[in-house]
């Protein structure tokens, strides 16, 4: 007698992006329609990091380089209202609000801002592990809704820009001051 492998043994893959992970089948989310830009790659896992609380980290089996950032909508945008569409409850049999989850994918620039896709947020029914981004319709707002940043951060950011153009400018001064 053969022995089939347990549905939850640990399968472990070498990812380019965060190293080694371990995970089971039961972790795994398909996503029958694919993603836009995405549209062959069907399984995917959650991988949340220690040091970064507030991403998740959507990673494709399909296709290892391939990893969106995904966040809580409400954590940056607190009166979010995503209005379901008819044919996502359908599709993903959406009955009770806590059978099922709403995460948007992330898009940061170096050393700028950060935004949110709330017009296509990711929609996981948590109970079947079935998963779709699912396009708003008439909705307020975007593909790439720009993430608020508290006041202190702005604060702190433009200090630390007007210390460093001082400096430079002290420089600068300090440069042409200096016999050739």
């Amino acid at each position: 007698m053969v022995n089939a492998p347990a549905e939850n043994a640990l399968k472990t893959v070498e990812l380019p992006r965060f190293g080694t992970c371990s995970y089971s089948e039961s972790d795994i989310f398909v996503f029958p329609w694919g993603l836009p830009g995405f549209e062959d790659f069907r399984t995917f896992i959650v991988i949340q990091l220690e040091t970064q609380d507030s991403i998740s980290w959507l990673q494709s089996l399909d296709d290892l380089n391939i990893a969106l950032p995904l966040g809580d909508p409400w954590l940056f945008f607190p009166d979010y209202d995503p209005q379901m569409p008819g044919f996502a409850k359908l599709s993903l049999d959406l009955q009770n609000p806590e059978d099922f989850t709403v995460l948007a994918v992330m898009v940061g620039t170096d050393g700028g801002p950060t935004y949110m896709n709330l017009m296509a947020p990711i929609v996981v029914n948590l109970k079947t592990r079935i998963a779709r981004q699912v396009p708003l319709e008439g909705s307020k707002y975007t593909v790439a809704m720009k993430i608020p940043v508290p006041a202190a951060m702005e604060e702190a950011q433009s200090a630390a820009v007007a210390e460093a153009e001082a400096a430079y400018a002290t420089s600068q001064a300090q440069a042409g001051q200096i016999p050739g």
